[in-house]
């Protein structure tokens, strides 16, 4: 990391006015203190936040709140002026009061220096801005320029201290800037603790958080989770790349169901069909539609249904004059996740390889677009000789468009299948899970020893 400008002087700097003090108190309410996997401190911890901009204001005031003792760090002079006359740089309902209270209280002061605010805690928490660059990067600047200074200010530091990123940053920057903090100081461990503040609402979503994640080692990041313990919400300790990728998930995710939802509205008020009670009654659905399923990475769809019912949509919007683009590119993007499943046993170097699964997803006989069967396709034209095993597929009783489906795609389907499993475990030297196996057959499949290409993306449990 190079060293780059200062963002705030090392030299101590003096605290501007103090509040006044017969201000009210917040009105805000602790949660019950939550009893997961990190207990609740009986003190509070001495926190540095480092950059006092909405996501970083908003912490140190709420971590203040919760009784922390907190020095906000910030290089522009007006905006610690204003944080230690009890007023908020900026509005965000119920910021003010709970700021207000925290100043008078003495639990939270802000300086443009890093000392003593460094010196005298266990977290520093770099709240620092990552924007974008002209070509839709983001920007670590101001991260490296934070961490090179705290690296400076802490050389000769004996004891411990995290360095907890709170900056929106991709995956693999923790770990870089970990490199120089720790080549600077041992004692020095870092965390991802990535934020999900909705400005507006920002109170509320720290107070009430509906995820909290900490990625790291393993000590570090169970202090940091400590920060939040009297919050109703379980923490997610994960590993530091983790952390970040799982912010920029949470956006991307947040982004997608908002433009689905107005692509949705878009066709709906072309056919004249209310939009508003379409996704109203969509929302019910709390089993497929708002919940888990589905989200989890694993193997491409097909099937009667999903590719057929794309295409109409995709087909009417464009004889209505309306683009769609995000309904447009899931078959496109479901192509090129079949591209990459067949890339990956192209890759190995058996030419033996047998296939678990041929319908498009397990305990159906459905051959009508499955995704396996592409593959397949591919893999034979390509040299590799393939032995296929489905449970509930005997090609003398698949009849129909089914039949006609899987003969027009392969036609000597039949010469590939095998009766049962062992026969397939015993004659293949890779096996490739394109369907999820029942519990037999997955201890059947982790028993034989045979390299696992898990395109699904199913734990195998032995006997």
């Amino acid at each position: 990391m190079a060293m780059c400008s200062e963002l705030w002087p090392i030299a101590r700097s003096t605290p501007c006015s103090k509040a006044n003090r017969s201000l009210k108190t917040s009105v805000l309410h602790l949660a019950p203190c939550h009893t997961g996997l990190v207990a609740a401190k009986k003190t509070g911890s001495t926190v540095a936040v480092l950059g006092l901009g909405y996501v970083g204001c908003v912490s140190a005031t709420c971590l203040a709140r919760l009784g922390h003792r907190v020095y906000g760090i910030d290089p522009d002079a007006q905006k610690v002026s204003s944080i230690n006359a009890g007023q908020a740089p900026f509005y965000e309902p119920g910021l003010e009061e709970v700021l207000r209270e925290s100043v008078q209280a003495g639990r939270l002061t802000a300086s443009t220096g890093l000392l003593p605010g460094l010196d005298e805690c266990e977290v520093a928490m770099i709240c620092v801005g990552t924007p974008s660059a002209a070509n839709g990067n983001l920007s670590t600047d101001q991260l490296e320029k934070a961490c090179g200074q705290i690296a400076e200010a802490v050389r000769r530091r004996t004891k411990p201290l995290i360095v907890a990123i709170r900056s929106t940053a991709f995956p693999g920057t923790a770990d870089m800037l970990a490199e120089s903090l720790t080549a600077a100081n041992r004692h020095i461990s870092v965390v991802s603790n990535p934020e999900f503040l909705r400005e507006g609402a920002a109170m509320d979503d720290f107070m009430d958080p509906s995820l909290l994640v900490v990625g790291g080692p393993a000590k570090a990041a169970q202090t940091v989770a400590g920060l939040y313990s009297q919050l109703p919400v379980e923490p997610s300790l994960v590993d530091i790349r983790t952390a970040e990728m799982i912010k920029y998930c949470c956006n991307a995710f947040h982004a997608l169901k908002i433009a689905f939802a107005n692509e949705v509205g878009a066709l709906s008020e072309k056919l004249s069909v209310p939009a508003q009670e379409v996704m109203h009654t969509l929302c019910q659905d709390t089993r497929l539609n708002i919940s888990a399923a589905y989200l989890r990475p694993g193997f491409a769809f097909g099937g009667s249904c999903l590719p057929k019912d794309l295409r109409a949509i995709t087909y009417r919007a464009k004889h209505l004059d309306l683009n769609l683009p995000l309904l447009e590119a899931v078959l496109p993007s479901n192509a090129r996740h079949i591209e990459r499943s067949i890339q990956q046993v192209m890759d190995l170097k058996s030419t033996h390889v047998g296939v678990f699964g041929l319908a498009f997803k397990e305990n159906t006989d459905d051959l009508r677009e499955s995704p396996v069967v592409s593959c397949i396709e591919h893999w034979i034209g390509k040299g590799k000789d393939l032995r296929i095993f489905d449970p509930h597929i005997q090609m003398s009783s698949i009849y129909g468009a089914n039949r006609n489906f899987i003969l027009h795609a392969i036609p000597h389907i039949e010469k590939l299948m095998v009766a049962g499993l062992e026969e397939m475990l015993s004659w293949c030297g890779t096996v490739v899970l394109a369907q999820k196996p029942d519990a037999a057959s997955a201890a059947a499949i982790l028993d034989s020893g045979k390299p696992v290409v898990n395109l699904v993306a199913v734990e195998l449990k032995s006997r």
